[in-house]
């Protein structure tokens, strides 16, 4: 399995992959190809990688730019996070976060936000962070990775893309 960037040529496998993912999640609208597509039409997606193994792409992780109320700058949204439901707990899903977040790292990014299970992205080091929130997220469930800089602070902005808008 290699984790590269996505290019041209891969947006269906990558939509099918994402919908093959959420398919049977309780929590899941099933629009999150469409939220994938619609950051992508807005150049929104700053690091978009791929897993692909001999059988093609198995996995995706997307990252996006995210406003802060605070007016802190250079923080990154983690989502979705894709794995085709057979390779699901083979650690390919933990690929792609580590190399999102390398990524961020050489981007000199300030870090990153998550709304996931706080177990499963607590591993590469997101904490819930008093004072920073989205609104609709349940504090347990949304966390924060500092990359550089200090902690942030406020309520986290989410690109459009992200409500079904087509910014």
């Amino acid at each position: 399995m290699i984790i590269r960037p996505e290019r041209q040529g891969d947006e269906a496998a990558i939509a099918r992959v994402t919908e093959d993912a959420f398919r049977n999640v309780d929590y899941s609208d099933k629009t999150e190809h469409l939220i994938v597509e619609r950051l992508r039409r807005a150049g929104a997606l700053t690091v978009s990688l791929v897993a692909e193994d001999s059988e093609g792409i198995i996995g995706h992780i997307g990252f996006s730019p995210v406003t802060l109320t605070s007016g802190e700058t250079g923080w990154f949204c983690l989502a979705p996070l894709s794995v085709t439901p057979e390779r699901q707990g083979q650690g390919v899903g933990s690929r792609l976060v580590r190399d999102g977040l390398a990524v961020l790292e050489r981007l000199n990014a300030s870090g990153a936000v998550v709304a996931g299970d706080p177990d499963y992205y607590g591993r590469f080091g997101f904490r819930h962070v008093e004072g920073v929130n989205a609104e609709g997220i349940p504090d347990e469930y949304f966390t924060v990775l500092r990359l550089h800089g200090g902690t942030p602070s406020g309520i986290v902005g989410f690109h459009p893309g992200f409500d079904g808008d087509n910014a």
